[in-house]
């Protein structure tokens, strides 16, 4: 078998949609190959791609989004090549990120929890079952470099380090359990570098002009990066550049 078997993939499933970072990528996607079948999931109503695109209105946070997930991936002509999933928070209108222990909240970890890492792992659970030996499959997930442990030197954003970390995990466990399934597999983490999103505006003052990346640059990065990955990688979380990140 070719050792980067998804550098063409003919069905590509995007969840959260709705984000600037998703919009782009599904953007990237479409551009590079026309013919592929875009589907999306997202809570609204997702973008409109037109041709070959199908969306699922779906809340990934609840429990019962497995089943309604995966009815929708079901009614497809064809089962995702690609799943790239881009759900997750770092702020919102009455929490920041933490920079000291008394600022942590329960209800705050538990909703970064909910939509870092049960999000995917919903979505994963959705998957699953769908998976061949022989069908070659990629699994992406957004994360983040700050929720590396090895690489972390600052401390503070609790909850987000930490539910970034789970969400680390989550796809390590997954590379394992997949990686055992299908012959060619491969499932990581990616970083996509601070791009010009409503994620990071509210702390773009402090950062170097040519250190912020537009939601394309960052989209064209990351395909790059997913279009030439094996088995190889599989298991390992992914500077935008396709470097290797400690854990």
């Amino acid at each position: 078998m070719d050792d980067q078997p998804h550098d063409r993939p003919g069905c590509v499933l995007v969840a959260g949609a709705g984000g600037g970072i998703a919009r782009a990528i599904l953007a990237e996607v479409a551009h590079r190959w026309p013919d592929a079948t875009l589907l999306t999931i997202s809570r609204d109503s997702g973008p409109d791609l037109g041709g070959r695109h199908r969306h699922c209105s779906l809340e990934l946070a609840q429990p019962d989004s497995v089943a309604a997930a995966r009815a929708f991936l079901q009614e497809q002509d064809a089962a995702p090549a690609w799943v790239v999933q881009c759900c997750g928070v770092l702020h919102d209108d009455r929490h920041g990120p933490e920079k000291s222990l008394e600022q942590c909240t329960d209800d705050w970890l538990l909703e970064s929890m909910r939509t870092n890492v049960l999000t995917h792992l919903h979505l994963a659970q959705a998957v699953g079952p769908l998976l061949q030996k022989r069908r070659p499959f990629l699994w992406a997930s957004l994360s983040a470099k700050v929720g590396s442990i090895g690489d972390n030197g600052l401390g503070g954003w609790y909850s987000y380090r930490m539910s970034k970390a789970a969400l680390n995990m989550l796809v390590r466990n997954l590379s394992i359990e997949w990686g055992r399934r299908v012959d060619e597999c491969c499932v990581v983490a990616i970083h996509p570098g601070t791009t010009d999103t409503a994620l990071s505006k509210p702390f773009q003052e402090n950062i170097a002009p040519d250190k912020l990346y537009s939601p394309e640059t960052s989209a064209g990065r990351i395909v790059d990066v997913l279009q030439g990955l094996g088995r190889d990688k599989s298991g390992s979380l992914l500077f935008w550049d396709g470097e290797v990140l400690p854990w």
